[in-house]
C-alpha cells in the first residue's frame, strides 16, 4: 500500500490518444476549415470550382464520421463512447471545479468534455446529411437531391446553412474550452492530442489501444459506404 502511495505521485508519460482518433480530430478540423472556405467564395467567378471542394469536403467528412462512429465502439478504450460518455450530473460535478488548479489525471476526454465531443460529432452528422440533399439554386447538387422534392432539398439547404453557423459557434466554444484549461487549470490539452501522450500517475492503467489494421479495415468500408451513397 505505502509503495502504491509513494507510485501515485511519480509521472510518467503514457500513451492515451491513438494514432486513428488524433487523425480523424485534426482531419475534422482541416476540413471545417475548407468547408468554411469554399463556401464563402462560391459566389465568385470560380464558383462552380469552390462548390466541387465544398462538396468534396463534405463527403471526406461523412467518411471519417462514419469510421469514427464505429471507431467509438470498436476502438481502443480511449476513443470508445463507453469510456467517455458519463452521466450530465457528473459532467456538471466536473464543472464545479473547473477554476480550481489541479493536475490533469483523465485517462481520455474529462466527463463534460465527453458530453462537448460528442454534441460537435452531432452537428456535423447534421451538417453532413443535411449537404447531401441540398442545392445552390443553380448548377451545384447534392447526390441525394434526385430522391427528394425540391421543396425538400431547399428546406435542406436552409438548415445546412444554419447548421453551419452553429457549428462555428460549437467550434469557437471548444476552442475557447481547451484555451481555459490551459489557463485555469494549467493542462495542455493540445498537446496531448498532437503527441498522443499525457504525463499521468505511475499508478494509472494504460488504455488498450486497438491495432492498426482493424483502423484501416474500418476506413475503407467507411469510404465504401460514402462512395455507394455519392454514386462516384
Amino acid at each position: 500500500m505505502a509503495l502504491r502511495a509513494k507510485m501515485t505521485g511519480i509521472l510518467l508519460p503514457m500513451r492515451i490518444w491513438d494514432v486513428p482518433t488524433r487523425l480523424f480530430h485534426w482531419l475534422i478540423v482541416l476540413l471545417i476549415a475548407v468547408s468554411y472556405v469554399s463556401i464563402s467564395l462560391a459566389d465568385g467567378p470560380s464558383a462552380g470550382v469552390w462548390m466541387r471542394i465544398h462538396m468534396l469536403s463534405g463527403e471526406t467528412m461523412l467518411g471519417l464520421l462514419l469510421f469514427r462512429l464505429a471507431w467509438g465502439f470498436i476502438g481502443s478504450d480511449t476513443a470508445r463512447f463507453a469510456h467517455f460518455l458519463h452521466s450530465p450530473a457528473a459532467a456538471f460535478r466536473h464543472l464545479r471545479s473547473f477554476f480550481r488548479r489541479e493536475p490533469d489525471t483523465q485517462v481520455g476526454h474529462n466527463e463534460a468534455g465527453g458530453w462537448m465531443v460528442i454534441g460537435l460529432l452531432l452537428l456535423l452528422a447534421f451538417q453532413v446529411v443535411t449537404g447531401l440533399g441540398a442545392n445552390d439554386d443553380g448548377s451545384t447538387e447534392g447526390p441525394l437531391v434526385r430522391y427528394i422534392s425540391k421543396d425538400t432539398s431547399d428546406l435542406l439547404s436552409k438548415l445546412h446553412g444554419i447548421s453551419f453557423n452553429i457549428l462555428i459557434a460549437a467550434v469557437i466554444l471548444h476552442v475557447v474550452a481547451v484555451a481555459a484549461y490551459a489557463i485555469f487549470k494549467r493542462q495542455n490539452l493540445v498537446r496531448a492530442m498532437i503527441t498522443g501522450k499525457k504525463r499521468l500517475p505511475a499508478a494509472t492503467p494504460a488504455p488498450r489501444m486497438a491495432s492498426p489494421f482493424k483502423a484501416v479495415v474500418v476506413l475503407i468500408a467507411a469510404a465504401a459506404i460514402v462512395v455507394a451513397v455519392v454514386g462516384r
